[in-house]
């Protein structure tokens, strides 16, 4: 691809305007045929842009907009295809988007079938490769500068891989039957050969296994000799109703992860009984946390990415988590804490600040916790919980 001759979008909006309104089409199409990379990002500023003659409205739907809909309105380059919209953001900052073309505008809260509307309104940004990909969307990723690394994990080819192996399971303690169940082995398992492995277990294991790439993450992690080698389950969710009914505060599914889970587990790989780990994100980090403070001597290692201890319809229960890592006189050796920047405030990120605290006055009188906290320059997006996984994996199961 040809350079482009303007040193900034300002340079070409500013030829645009000084150029005849028949000749305007032809800059646009110079524009998107030379520039290599967008959105365009020029230090602390980012530019948008969709090409659509036919669009009555654009709006770049994007995760750290506190309004519903989280849009920002697109303008459209006068005698031209173009729509664009510019925007500071963090230079750290790692955030999600898509292209809503014609969308209503109405709440997302009032939404009978939000996915019929995605569908439908919503696209990913052609002319940026960087993305996410989920089973049902696909969502553009704007990465500024300083932001984390934000590979495509499973594209290392010379990293030796583990293997995955996928279970039906069922549970009584939570009335569900047959859910997917993955396990990742590393690379080197060998269920014959006597030794066994740490085990994590990982909540809404179909975004871990998938779009979140943990096996890929964790054998990366293994080769470099950030992470040691262990097994990691990754059981998957039930609907958004039932995702919230069994993770949060719900000693029915601590039963089932202790009654009915581990023993699966055990039966099927080899797995060291007294020194596991648990993590989630969002409600699963909820779910992650309430297990693990009901039995801390068994469940060492915590991974906490983005959970919602604040504002909520539970939210009596979820403040009483705070006062839990408080008082418990026994906490996880490793517990992995993160939340976005850009997160709800009274939801997810005062409530992080608050656990911090808690969590740093431990650590001074207690030599044997190791708590790491992290803060994102992201909103609540599956991106976010990607970007931070190495570093949470490599935190609470560190190389022995």
């Amino acid at each position: 691809m040809a350079s482009s001759r303007w040193n900034s979008f300002i340079q070409f909006l500013c030829e645009v305007y000084q150029t005849p309104p028949n000749d305007r089409q032809n800059l646009v199409d110079e524009l998107l045929t030379t520039h290599d990379g967008w959105p365009w990002v020029e230090r602390s500023k980012a530019t948008f842009v969709y090409e659509s003659l036919t669009a009555q409205n654009v709006a770049l739907n994007i995760d750290i907009v506190n309004r519903d809909p989280p849009f920002e309105n697109l303008a459209r380059l006068d005698d031209t295809s173009l729509w664009y919209f510019q925007r500071f953001f963090e230079r750290d900052a790692l955030v999600d988007y898509m292209f809503a073309v014609d969308d209503p505008g109405t709440p997302l809260s009032q939404e009978v079938d939000l996915m019929e509307r995605v569908g439908r309104y919503w696209e990913a940004d052609s002319r940026n490769a960087l993305s996410m990909n989920t089973n049902r969307v696909q969502t553009s990723v704007l990465q500024m500068p300083r932001a984390r690394p934000f590979p495509a994990w499973q594209a290392m080819s010379a990293v030796a891989r583990g293997r995955v192996y996928r279970h039906q399971f069922s549970s009584a303690q939570l009335g569900f039957g047959s859910r997917s169940l993955w396990v990742y082995t590393p690379p080197g398992y060998d269920a014959n050969d006597g030794i066994s492995y740490r085990l994590l277990v990982l909540m809404d294991g179909q975004w871990a296994m998938n779009a979140l790439e943990a096996p890929y993450i964790a054998d990366a992690l293994i080769k470099h000799g950030r992470m040691e080698p262990i097994i990691i389950a990754m059981l998957a969710s039930g609907s958004q109703s039932e995702r919230v009914a069994e993770y949060v505060g719900n000693d029915k599914h601590y039963a089932m992860i202790a009654a009915e889970l581990l023993p699966f587990l055990q039966a099927e790989h080899r797995i060291e009984p007294l020194d596991l780990g648990l993590g989630g994100m969002g409600e699963g980090a909820i779910a992650a946390a309430h297990a693990a403070l009901k039995n801390p001597a068994i469940f060492g290692h915590l991974m906490l990415i983005s959970p919602p201890l604040g504002r909520a319809p539970a939210v009596q229960l979820l403040k009483e988590f705070a006062q839990r890592f408080r008082d418990s006189p026994i906490l996880p050796n490793r517990i992995f804490h993160s939340v976005g920047r850009y997160e709800q405030d009274l939801r997810f990120y005062q409530p992080a600040l608050a656990l911090r605290g808690i969590l740093e006055r431990r650590m001074t009188h207690d030599p044997d916790l190791k708590y790491r906290f992290v803060e994102l320059g992201s909103g609540h997006s599956l991106a976010a919980f990607k970007s931070v996984m190495p570093e949470a994996l490599a935190h609470v199961f560190p190389p022995r």
